[in-house]
This record gives C-alpha cells, structure tokens and sequence, in this order.
C-alpha cells in the first residue's frame, strides 16, 4: 500500500515538473515573457563556410509569433559566396514579416557585410572593421617547383575549361579573362545587392566597393552604417522600436552540442581559410 502511495506521490511531483518546465518554456512566447516582449538574437561567427544552423535560427524566428525583433550580432571577415547569399536571402525574408536590426563586432567584412546589408539599421563600434565589398579568387601555381623536382603532371579532359585555375599550369590569357569576368559578376551582384539593402545609388556603392576596409565611424560617414553602439545598445533601439516595455528577454539560436558535427565544421572552416589552390574558390574576404 506504502508503495503505490509513493509511486502516485512520485507521478504527481514529475507532472507538476513537466508543468513548471512547459510554462517557463512555452508561456512567455505567448505572454511575451519577462518585460513584455522576447528578441531574437541570430550569431554569424569565424569565417562563412556554412551558415544552416544560422539559417534555422532566422526561420525560427520568423515562425515564432513571441520574437518580436531580431539582431543579428555578426563577427565575421566573409568566406564563401554561396553560404553568404543563402542565410542573406533568408533574412530579407525575415525582415518582410519582422524588425531586423545588425550589430557588428570587432570585425564585420566582405561577406559578414554582406549579410548585415540586409539589415533595416546597421551598428558598429567605432573601431570596427567592415566593409571590404568585393570578390577573390587566388591561385598557386607549382609548375616549375614540379620541374625541378621532376614531378610531372598529366591531365585528360572533356571540355576546354574543365581543368581552369590547376595549380600544376599557368593560366592563359583566355581562362584569365573567363574567371575575371565570373569574378566581375559576382562582384556586381554584391554592389547591387548592398545598394538595395542600404537604399543607396548603385553608383555610389560601387564607388566604395573596390575591397577596402573601413572602421566603423568611416563606415557611418560614408553611409554603410547607421549608428555606433554596442550590442546592447542595438537591443535597446530594438526595444523601443517594437514596443516592449522592460527589460525584454533575448532568445539565442539553440541546438544541442554534437562533437563530431563541431569538429567537422571547424576542419572545413580552417581548410576554406587556408586553401589557396583549388579552382572556382570565389569568396567574400578581405
């Protein structure tokens, strides 16, 4: 008797934990929490390689009805052109349905800006390192090294560019001028789409895309930003902007800890800042 009394007792204190657990979990989405109101916060860190997980954060955000603003905190010197243009594209959809404010870290550049152009305001600190808008491909040419040490290559192909950009050749002038102009193409693309994201002349964003840097108080004069401030000062703007009253509750991207996915994901990161040779490596660096 004693131990069907205990094991009820046991049930009932597991479904009032659950019930605790559910609330604290659930119930400021829909009573907009502590302050009045959650936030969104979406990191894009290191160098671009792969943004899914940034991606998932911004589609979470947007179907959640209790994230009423989003930042994006962005410390990042760019990478690759795809993953770029994907979690940009993802979060112009986001900015239709919701405020979407950027604030920069120490370093905000090429493809990092890229990203925070899409940004309704853009913050900075002073010292900030941004902008850096255009496009590079780089090789390594071992051809001679081979010859010296009496390594040949032989390549078989179907298809006159197949093997363009191979570090065991030159480049003729021909593929020289077929991978400038892919460059030149990915270039424009980064121009036109800053120039949308900031409301400005096409022709004055490409007066200032030839891949310089700026700091952040350049940046601002030179209308790439908005404001200087801190992280903190980009969620009290985000506050008032959206109305909440209080001290609003910032809600991280969260996604459970696997080793080997982390591993992974740093290996290609340190291999995409690090490899020069590989052909069609077209990215969004300083």
């Amino acid at each position: 008797m004693a131990g069907r009394t205990g094991r009820k007792v046991l049930l009932i204190v597991t479904v009032v934990i659950a019930a605790v657990i559910f609330a604290a979990s659930v119930l400021p989405g829909i009573f907009g929490g502590a302050g009045g109101g959650r936030i969104g916060v979406v990191e894009v860190e290191g160098t671009i390689a792969d943004l899914k997980d940034v991606m998932a954060d911004i589609v979470r955000f947007k179907e959640d009805e209790g994230i009423r603003g989003v930042v994006v905190r962005i410390n990042s010197p760019g990478g690759a052109v795809g993953p770029t243009q994907e979690a940009a594209s993802e979060l112009r959809k986001l900015k239709a349905v919701k405020k979407v404010y950027v604030s920069m870290g120490s370093v905000c550049a090429s493809g990092g800006y890229y990203i925070a152009a899409v940004g309704e305001k853009l913050y900075a600190n002073p010292s900030t390192i941004t902008g850096s808008i255009g496009v590079i491909m780089q090789q390594t040419v071992v051809e001679e090294l081979m010859k010296k040490i009496g390594v040949q290559s032989n390549t078989i192909k179907a298809g006159a560019m197949k093997d363009v950009g191979s570090p065991f050749r030159k480049m003729t002038d021909g593929e020289r001028q077929y991978l400038q102009d892919i460059v030149n193409n990915i270039h424009e693309q980064f121009i036109k789409d800053v120039a949308a994201g900031r409301k400005m002349p096409v022709d004055k964003v490409r007066s200032l895309s030839d891949g310089r840097i700026y700091t952040g108080l350049q940046a601002k004069e030179a209308g790439l930003i908005d404001g200087i401030g801190t992280f903190y000062d980009v969620v009290d703007d985000m506050k008032k902007a959206v109305g909440i009253k209080g001290k609003p509750e910032l809600v991280y991207g969260k996604r459970p800890f696997a080793p080997l996915r982390w591993l992974f994901s740093s290996m290609l990161r340190q291999m995409l800042a690090r490899e020069q040779t590989e052909p069609f490596q077209y990215k969004y660096t300083p």
